[in-house]
């Protein structure tokens, strides 16, 4: 007898993917696409919207895409409301936007840190703030935050970027404690060194050291991060909020 091999659907759902045109984002939206749901891309690359936007309608799916700054309240609000307004309603919010600004604390200027958590942090609160409103009058959604590995371990050289992803565990449990009673799940990823074009920046010798300290002594790669939002976003998590989950191959363990 063959052994029935579990597949995760989001079929008609519709979700929302910031810094979607590029990196972890774009892996994202497309396999959310590719398991069903209709995507809404929103970036600053609006190339990249557009040649992601090609890919998503060529498997199939329907896609927005909205050009939008994070950090600022009006662009995020035109952003619920265009999706909201498009497909009618709003049942997966991945806040994945985030930058880096790295430097030693002591040369850190103060508009690095702000930029930071501008982005970072303050993004993801006026997306959920807004999205959730739709997913309370529905009495569902799923809300998946984009923290990462250093938000739980600290790293030197990343005041700003660790501040913010811890900031932003707190955030989710916050957030999955308050919409727990209308059906809304609210997760955290924390991804360890996944090869993207923010990674391949990194001076050889720092990915060396990276290297060293995880176990399974390979970096990760945006799909391995697209196929744990998936499990999120669906039904099979039902049961799931308030968690940050770690994909780092091995390098933190709590």
């Amino acid at each position: 007898m063959k052994e029935k091999k579990m597949t995760f659907t989001v079929e008609n759902r519709v979700a929302i993917i910031t810094g979607g045109a590029q990196g972890i984002g774009k892996s994202i939206a497309l396999e959310l696409a590719k398991a069903g749901a209709n995507i809404v891309i929103a970036d600053t690359n609006a190339e990249g919207i557009e040649l992601t936007i090609k890919e998503i309608e060529s498997i199939g799916r329907k896609s927005l895409g909205v050009v939008c700054n994070v950090a600022n309240a009006e662009e995020v609000n035109k952003l619920i409301n265009i999706s909201n307004e498009t497909f009618k309603k709003i049942d997966i919010l991945v806040n994945n936007a985030g930058i880096t600004r790295d430097t030693l604390m002591m040369r850190m200027d103060e508009k690095d840190w702000d930029l930071v958590m501008d982005v970072n942090l303050k993004g993801p609160f006026l997306l959920t703030k807004a999205a959730s409103q739709i997913m309370m009058r529905q009495r569902y959604g799923r809300i998946i935050n984009m923290a990462s590995v250093v938000g739980l371990m600290g790293n030197a050289g990343q005041v700003n970027y660790s501040a913010s992803k811890g900031g932003l565990v707190a955030f989710t449990k916050s957030v999955a404690k308050e919409l727990a009673s209308r059906n809304i799940t609210c997760n955290a990823i924390a991804p360890g060194f996944i090869e993207t074009l923010m990674t391949e920046k990194l001076d050889e010798k720092v990915r060396e050291n990276y290297m060293s300290v995880i176990p399974l002594r390979r970096f990760g790669k945006p799909e391995d991060i697209a196929a744990l939002v998936l499990f999120l976003a669906s039904e099979n998590s039902s049961y799931i909020t308030g968690q940050v989950i770690g994909v780092d191959g091995g390098m933190f363990m709590r």
